[in-house]
C-alpha cells in the first residue's frame, strides 16, 4: 500500500467520522432547516426582486422576508389559541343554559325529525326519561370537564413550546442566512459533487422543478378546496361563509382530516339547529366533492409537471407523511423524483436500452 493511499484512507475515515458527528449534533434542527430550505427555494424569486429593489442589499431583503414569516406564522397562531380558549367558555355557557331551560327534554321530539333514524333516536332517548336528572347533570359535568380540558390543554401548551419555538426560530434563523447566502452555498455545495457537470445540472434541475410542482399542487389544491366549499357554505346560508371559507383553505393540506376540520363540525352544527336538508346537503357535498378533490388534483398538479407516476406519487406522499408528518408531503414526492433522475442518469452512463426496446427484443425472439 503507497502512501498516498494510506493517506487517501485515514483522510476520508476522518471525514465520515466528522460528518456522522455532525449530524448527530444537528439532528434536532434537521427539519426546522428543510421548512426552512423549502420555504427559501418558493420565496427566493421575491426575494430576488427585492433585492434588486433595495440596490443590492441582500441582507436588508431577507431581513424583511424573515420577519414577514415570523408575522405570517405567530400572529395567526396567537389568535386562534386566545380564540379557542374563549369559545369554551362561552360554549360551555351556552349548553348550560340550554339544559337549563329544559333544552334536553325537548331533545326527543325535536330529532324525530332527522331522515330514517329520527324515530329510533326518539324511542332511545325517550328510554332514558327517569333518569333526565342524572343525565343532565352528567351532561353538564361532561361539557364542564371538556372546557377544562380545553383551556388546561392550552395553558399547558403555552407553559411547554420551549422546544416548539426554539425550533421555529431555528428555522427562521436558517431562513435569513439562506437568503443571504444561499446562493454561494448553493455554488460551493455545486462544484464540492463528484459527477458530470450535465449529470450536476440534470439533478438540480429536476430538484427545483419537483419542489415548484409540490408546492403549486398543494397549494392550488388547497384553494381549489376553499372555494368549492365556500359555495357550499354561500349556499346554505351558514354563519360567516368568508371566514370558514378562509380557514378551510388553510387546513386543506392538514393531512388524516384536511377540510373535513371545517366541514364537519358544520355538518354537526346544522343538525343541532333542525336543519337537517342543509346539514345532509352538507355532508354530502363534503365527502364527495371537497375532500375527493384532494385524492385526485393535487397527484395530478404535481404528476404532471414532474412526470411522476400517479402510483409512486400517491404511496411516496403516504410514505413520506408517516416517515416526516406533514414535511412528508413535500420530501416523498422529491425523493421519488430524483430517484428516477439517478435511474436516468444511470441508464445513460452504461448505455442501457430503453425498456421498450428490451420488451420488443423478447417479444420478438
Amino acid at each position: 500500500m503507497t502512501r498516498q493511499q494510506i493517506f487517501s484512507i485515514v483522510f476520508f475515515s476522518l471525514l465520515a467520522l466528522l460528518l456522522y458527528q455532525i449530524g448527530l449534533m444537528l439532528k434536532p434542527f434537521l427539519f426546522s432547516a428543510l421548512w426552512a430550505g423549502l420555504l427559501a427555494h418558493w420565496v427566493f424569486p421575491l426575494h430576488i426582486r427585492l433585492t434588486r429593489l433595495f440596490g443590492g442589499k441582500d441582507a436588508l431583503s431577507a431581513g424583511i422576508l424573515t420577519f414577514g414569516a415570523l408575522g405570517v406564522v405567530v400572529v395567526p397562531l396567537v389568535v386562534m389559541g386566545v380564540l379557542l380558549v374563549r369559545e369554551a367558555s362561552l360554549e360551555e355557557q351556552e349548553i348550560r343554559s340550554w339544559i337549563s331551560a329544559g333544552g334536553l327534554q325537548r331533545l326527543p321530539d325535536q330529532v324525530v325529525t332527522v331522515p330514517f333514524i329520527g324515530s329510533w333516536l326518539k324511542s332511545a332517548l325517550s328510554g332514558t326519561g327517569t333518569h333526565t336528572f342524572s343525565l343532565e347533570q352528567s351532561l353538564m359535568t361532561g361539557v364542564k370537564e371538556l372546557s377544562q380540558f380545553l383551556v388546561g390543554g392550552m395553558g399547558g401548551l403555552l407553559k411547554n413550546t420551549f422546544a416548539l419555538v426554539m425550533n421555529f426560530f431555528i428555522m427562521l434563523l436558517v431562513l435569513f442566512f439562506l437568503f443571504k447566502d444561499g446562493r454561494q452555498w448553493l455554488v460551493a455545495l455545486y462544484d464540492l459533487i463528484p459527477m458530470e457537470e450535465s449529470h450536476k445540472s440534470k439533478i438540480l434541475a429536476r430538484l427545483d422543478q419537483t419542489i415548484r410542482a409540490v408546492v403549486k399542487g398543494i397549494l392550488v389544491t388547497a384553494i381549489v378546496q376553499g372555494l368549492l366549499a365556500g359555495m357550499a357554505y354561500l349556499a346554505l346560508d351558514v354563519p360567516f361563509p368568508m371566514g370558514l371559507t378562509a380557514l378551510t383553505i388553510v387546513v386543506a393540506p392538514i393531512p388524516f382530516g384536511g377540510t373535513g376540520l371545517v366541514w364537519g363540525p358544520l355538518v354537526i352544527y346544522l343538525f343541532w339547529i333542525g336543519a337537517t336538508g342543509k346539514a345532509f346537503a352538507m355532508l354530502v357535498w363534503g365527502i364527495g366533492v371537497v375532500s375527493m378533490v384532494d385524492q385526485f388534483l393535487r397527484p395530478w398538479l404535481i404528476g404532471q409537471d414532474v412526470q411522476i407516476p400517479v402510483l409512486p406519487l400517491v404511496l411516496s406522499v403516504l410514505g413520506g407523511l408517516a416517515l416526516y408528518g406533514l414535511l412528508g408531503l413535500f420530501v416523498g414526492p422529491i425523493l421519488i423524483s430524483l430517484l428516477m433522475t439517478a435511474v436516468q442518469i444511470y441508464r445513460e452512463e452504461y448505455h442501457l436500452k430503453p425498456p421498450a426496446a428490451s420488451a420488443s427484443t423478447l417479444t420478438s425472439s
